[in-house]
């Protein structure tokens, strides 16, 4: 893993267009190359051994947990920030392998906030780099 790479804000529905690319351990979005995704939503789906179901109300991604993650109760419902690295494997779901995980439910307002932060960061950073390469 690259974490000379930003992990990109995103909604689960941008990650429909990234692809791989061939020469390097990354993939691309409108030629901006990551590894790692940064998430947040609700939490649909727990099926006890370390795999969720995220939803961000733009789409739904599964989520794997490891290592200490496991440990730690999550439930359907709660409201979570999500950082890891995506995959894409042949025949499979796409995935975020967990990297950090917090639940934020005890703050209501980071939902709303959330939206707001990506769409800024699509604007101020990622557009101005998918119209270049474009």
């Amino acid at each position: 893993m690259d974490y000379g790479l930003a992990a990109l804000k995103l909604f689960c529905v941008q990650l429909k267009d990234a692809r791989e690319t061939p020469s390097q351990n990354a993939l691309t979005l409108g030629g901006i190359l990551f590894q790692r995704a940064w998430l947040q939503g609700i939490l649909v789906s727990n099926d006890g051994d370390g795999r969720l179901l995220l939803d961000d109300g733009t789409g739904v991604i599964q989520i794997s947990l490891s290592g200490d993650f496991r440990v730690r109760r999550w439930d359907t419902g709660m409201y979570v920030m999500v950082v890891g690295g995506y995959f894409v494997g042949t025949g499979e779901s796409p995935m975020i392998k967990v990297h950090k995980i917090v639940d934020l439910s005890p703050f209501p307002d980071r939902e709303a906030m959330w939206y707001l932060e990506v769409i800024e960061a699509y604007k101020l950073f990622y557009q101005p780099l998918i119209e270049e390469f474009m």
